[in-house]
């Protein structure tokens, strides 16, 4: 049953506080941040004291209300844990202390993680001067229900257990999907790495690099549509904005993609773009690929199309990759050239499809377990605001 508990403005239980000290240069400050949407304070840097314009900054202590004043329409409001104990504030960052005979800090902790003191953070800031800043004097006019003390502290208690739970919970289903993939990355691992055997992509495939798309090139009369890098991301080609340039027959015909093609990101980059790779499964009609991307096309005969793709996106394919894509410069790139030369194992075909057919039963697994853990995600997600609507209505 629910309980009508008093609301009161926060100016009863709350009251500003500035713990002033002296900005001095060659001195050194910690700074203090509130994050939106109830998700508490943290220290941002440490700065010297000559890198401000603020000739006074306010101590922090654990326990302190704080807000931003600038974005507390935006859920900007905490209470300062031990973290962030003796950090500085600027004057944007007001800071009140609560009375504690009437009120325990988690109670507010909990309350500045609700829609409902969000909406009414809001409503107090529209209007104000200075884009929207809230005045110390308008924020403490924001209500809130407030029981006795002892009933603060059963009501806290119950949140926070059930919180603990979500967060548990929460944690066993990332943990899962988690396990699930490292072993479908270990079966690979250990699959690719039975086979002695291996030839460089050279010897198995034809490699090629993509078509220059200089100022020159317009979309024309008979537009082409091309991939670039955006378009090549792990195991999946976007076929999604969509890009456009006209090329010459004798182009298309060298350029053109066919079903079977394996697509790999070259040029200078971060390890996780650099060798990413996907199978042209023949999306696209009449298409081509940019300078960055190049295709392998593999001699099927010899080589399947997607054991060549799904070797180079295991774990042993790409530190093939990674080591051919290693430089004295200390950056990774990869080439044409490059590329031609990373080891691939060339079991017999049907060994080829086997595996491709064991390794792909087992991703849909895995994605079948990351849906789940998406959409009980999403639940776990919605169980904290209906747990704190229900415990500041008086019904947990």
């Amino acid at each position: 049953m629910s309980k009508a508990w008093p609301e009161i403005p926060l100016a009863e239980i709350a009251k500003p506080i500035s713990r002033t000290v002296a900005v001095v240069p060659g001195e050194d400050y910690r700074t203090i941040g509130v994050k939106w949407w109830g998700e508490g304070a943290y220290e941002r840097e440490t700065i010297d004291g000559s890198r401000t314009a603020a000739k006074t900054l306010s101590l922090v202590r654990q326990g302190d209300l704080i807000i931003n004043k600038i974005w507390v329409r935006h859920g900007s409001t905490a209470i300062a844990g031990a973290d962030v104990d003796g950090c500085a504030a600027s004057g944007e960052f007001p800071t009140f202390d609560l009375n504690r005979e009437r009120v325990v800090p988690e109670w507010i902790h909990w309350q500045t993680k609700t829609r409902g003191f969000w909406s009414k953070c809001d409503a107090l800031s529209r209007g104000t001067s200075g884009k929207n800043r809230i005045k110390p004097e308008q924020f403490l006019r924001v209500e809130i229900p407030l029981p006795p003390l002892a009933e603060q502290r059963r009501v806290v208690a119950r949140i926070e257990e059930l919180s603990a739970q979500i967060h548990e919970a929460r944690t066993l289903r990332q943990q899962a999907a988690e396990e699930a993939a490292a072993l479908s990355g270990a079966l690979a691992s250990r699959l690719f790495q039975s086979f002695d055997e291996r030839q460089p992509i050279e010897a198995i495939a034809d490699v090629r690099g993509g078509i220059q798309k200089g100022p020159h090139r317009t979309a024309g009369a008979n537009p082409i549509r091309y991939l670039t890098v955006a378009h090549v991301h792990r195991n999946r080609i976007l076929t999604s904005s969509p890009r456009f340039f006209e090329v010459t027959a004798d182009e298309l015909e060298r350029w053109k993609l066919l079903r079977g093609d394996v697509l790999i990101i070259e040029g200078n980059g971060s390890a996780d773009q650099i060798g990413r790779t996907a199978l042209f499964r023949g999306e696209i009609e009449n298409c081509v690929h940019q300078n960055h991307v190049i295709r392998i096309r593999p001699d099927q005969q010899r080589l399947s199309p997607e054991f060549l793709n799904t070797f180079l996106n295991s774990p042993s394919g790409q530190q093939a990759v990674q080591e051919q894509s290693r430089s004295t410069s200390g950056l990774r790139t990869l080439s044409v050239g490059r590329i031609k030369a990373i080891p691939v194992p060339t079991p017999p075909l049907p060994e080829q499809r086997r595996i491709v057919a064991e390794l792909d039963a087992l991703q849909a697994e895995v994605d079948a377990l990351k849906r789940l853990q998406t959409e009980t995600a999403a639940e776990l997600d919605a169980l904290l605001p209906a747990l704190l609507d229900r415990a500041f209505k008086g019904e947990l």
